[in-house]
């Protein structure tokens, strides 16, 4: 008997995981919204989207993949409820948990964030975001700054985790990823771009963090005292539109048609329907529009 727990505990520890731990009392895997983020993560099959880029997520949520030549680069984590799925893409794809070394977050929000906490425990990989977004991650809970402030679950805090700066550039091997501060949905909004290669054709891919202007009752983005977020979102637009942007993949997939193109592919279309260098711009006008409409609704009076 003692050899054979001793055979599970080398297991568990070796596959990243302990094979022994019990999840149901597991805090870092403790659901979070379990009905309200049941929409977001149907299962999903992993697939590459170009070279090196893979989605290994959900229907409505998405997390992406990067091979390199020394490791993995993971996109964020969705929920806690959902680690275990996406370990399981993972895998399913041919890589191991220890091959991830960072973890990359879009958005300090418990939907996308929610998993970091149990991912870089089960790989040991380091989480990457920015200054705004790390204050968030490391206390579990947004705070005023964040126009959905009071609205939002709170999520297991992360303790590591490498601030970079927006044009900062994280390395893996050959592989090179460029931050992009993307604030307005939240103050620690970041997206990320790197190239992705096939044989000789290489292309630029763009993860983008969430740019609806949402919020909790009660917010108006029209207030004087929120001006400097609307500003943001101003900015953040324009950043969209000018990022190298052949590929784009966004946190939630509906938000620039990624649900639709996933469809595409597996039904085989070719070239990839991923491909589309208009897709960043379309992708910062549609919230742009959105941010006007919900503007003037506030002006009215509604």
């Amino acid at each position: 008997m003692k050899t054979c727990i001793a055979a599970l505990l080398a297991l568990g520890f070796a596959a990243g995981a302990p094979a022994w731990a019990d999840d149901a009392h597991d805090p870092l895997l403790t659901p979070i919204a379990p009905t309200y983020a049941a929409r977001w993560t149907a299962p999903q099959e992993p697939r590459k989207i170009y070279g090196n880029t893979y989605l290994v997520g959900f229907t409505a949520m998405n997390v992406g993949l990067i091979r390199t030549d020394d490791g993995l680069i993971l996109i964020d984590a969705a929920v806690p409820q959902s680690v275990r799925a996406l370990e399981a893409n993972i895998r399913k794809l041919g890589f191991q948990l220890k091959d991830v070394k960072y973890i990359l977050s879009t958005e300090p929000h418990f939907d996308h964030a929610g998993g970091l906490a149990a991912m870089a425990r089960d790989t040991g990989a380091t989480v990457v975001a920015s200054g705004a977004a790390a204050e968030v991650l490391r206390r579990g809970a947004s705070g005023p700054d964040d126009p959905q402030d009071g609205s939002l679950e709170r999520f297991p805090p992360v303790t590591r985790i490498k601030v970079v700066r927006d044009g900062e550039t994280l390395r893996l091997g050959k592989m090179v990823v460029t931050a992009h501060a993307t604030p307005g949905h939240t103050a620690g909004s970041m997206s990320w771009t790197w190239r992705s290669c096939e044989k000789d054709r290489c292309l630029d891919v763009v993860f983008g963090s969430s740019l609806n202007p949402v919020s909790a009752d009660g917010y108006r983005f029209s207030a004087p005292e929120h001006a400097g977020v609307v500003a943001s979102l101003r900015r953040t637009f324009q950043t969209v539109r000018g990022l190298p942007c052949d590929v784009l993949l966004t946190a939630h997939p509906e938000h620039s048609d990624g649900d639709a193109k996933y469809k595409r592919l597996l039904a085989g279309e070719q070239p990839s329907p991923f491909i589309d260098p208009k897709a960043c711009a379309a992708y910062a006008d549609k919230y742009e529009a959105a941010l006007d409409k919900r503007l003037a609704k506030e002006a009215a009076g509604s």
